[in-house]
């Protein structure tokens, strides 16, 4: 199998709408997204999917749209990939790193190159929930207007996929280190993150009445290192004797 280019690791960059009201918008998010390059999209519980004006607004993107993943939730949509990008309009308390736009683009196409990507956009009128953007090692936002930052959902789409392919029609990011690890995809992360707060009730640290902000802060720190899957295993093994030995 020939190794990706920049070009090619577009295949690896999933979009995931979450909880989209108006079927038109899926359509229109799939055209932007085809005239990019990009071919894989994800639906999170949309209002109304299959739908006649999706397919009229996909134009000659009715094949994303035939071959979209439905998934219940979020975090379904997001197993298997190594990062995830919550796309939002606003800054938010314990938020992850937020780059603009155009800074993000090249490490959405340098970490295509080794694995799976996630670009997440909200509903059109909540946006993303805090709940899911916990899931996300990075945040993105797009440089508008500050006196009116509206910005139509399937214009957003179009936004990120034009500089993913501008930084992926570039020379590359640099190659990578040697003898780097992969970096852990959402599961495992979740799985550690799932197991840490098993541990922190068991032994009395946590207080599951009173959790305060202990396990936000921990996906946030994760979030920040980008940990390794053999670092992940490590520290899982490290939380299993520990239990033992209590």
């Amino acid at each position: 199998m020939n190794a990706p280019t920049p070009l090619t690791a577009l295949a690896r960059i999933r979009v995931i709408l979450s909880r989209t009201s108006h079927p038109g918008n899926i359509g229109a998010a799939a055209r932007a997204m085809k005239t990019m390059g990009l071919s894989r999209l994800y639906l999170v519980a949309p209002r109304h999917f299959p739908d006649p004006q999706a397919h009229a607004m996909a134009a000659g993107a009715v094949d994303l749209l035939d071959n979209a993943t439905l998934c219940d939730s979020v975090s379904a949509a997001l197993q298997g990939t190594s990062l995830a990008v919550a796309v939002t309009a606003r800054r938010r308390e314990l938020a992850s790193p937020i780059l603009w736009a155009r800074g993000a683009a090249s490490e959405i196409v340098a970490e295509a190159m080794q694995g799976e990507v996630a670009l997440l956009f909200g509903n059109e009128t909540s946006g993303l929930a805090n709940e899911e953007t916990d899931l996300c090692q990075r945040l993105v936002m797009i440089p508008t207007n500050a006196d009116f930052k509206s910005l139509n959902l399937a214009a957003a789409v179009q936004i990120l996929c034009y500089e993913i392919r501008q930084a992926a029609l570039d020379p590359g990011p640099p190659p990578s280190i040697t003898e780097a690890g992969q970096p852990a995809p959402h599961e495992e992360v979740d799985g550690l993150l799932n197991h840490l707060e098993r541990a922190a009730i068991s032994s009395g640290f946590l207080d599951p009445a009173e959790p305060k902000r202990l396990m936000p802060r921990m996906r946030r720190m994760f979030a920040r290192a980008r940990p390794e899957r053999e670092e992940i295993a490590i520290l899982r093994g490290m939380l299993a004797a520990l239990e033992k030995e209590s």
